[in-house]
C-alpha cells in the first residue's frame, strides 16, 4: 500500500465517522465520547476473536467469514478514528512501532 492509499483510507475513515457523529446528534443529542468510541472498538475486536474461532472451526457459527472480514476492517477504522480524536498521528505512530519492532529482530 502506498502512503497515498493510506492517506485516502484515513481521510475516508474520518469522513464516515463524522457522518456517524451527525447521526448520534440526531438520536442522542450528543456525539459519542472518545471512551464510547473505544468501547465500540473493543466490542468489534471481541467479535474478531469470536469470528476467528469460527474460522478455525473451534466455535460453531455459520457464514462468519464475511463478518470476520468486516470486523477486521472496522477495527482498523476504529483505530484510525480513535487516534484522530486523541490527536495522535497514526502514520507516525505506526512507523515508530514498526521500526522499534523490526529492531527486535536485527
Amino acid at each position: 500500500m502506498t502512503n497515498d492509499n493510506f492517506n485516502e483510507i484515513i481521510e475516508r475513515s474520518i469522513k464516515i465517522r463524522k457522518s456517524y457523529h451527525e447521526l448520534e446528534l440526531k438520536q442522542n443529542g450528543k456525539v459519542w465520547t472518545i471512551e464510547q468510541d473505544a468501547l465500540g472498538f473493543l466490542s468489534d475486536a471481541g467479535l474478531v476473536g469470536r469470528n476467528t474461532m469460527s474460522h478455525e472451526k473451534t466455535w460453531s457459527k455459520a457464514n462468519s467469514d464475511e463478518e470476520l472480514e468486516h470486523k477486521l476492517a472496522e477495527s482498523i477504522w476504529w483505530i484510525i478514528n480513535l487516534s484522530d480524536r486523541m490527536d495522535i498521528d497514526i502514520k507516525v505512530t505506526m512507523d515508530k512501532f514498526l521500526n522499534k519492532t523490526e529492531n527486535l529482530f536485527k
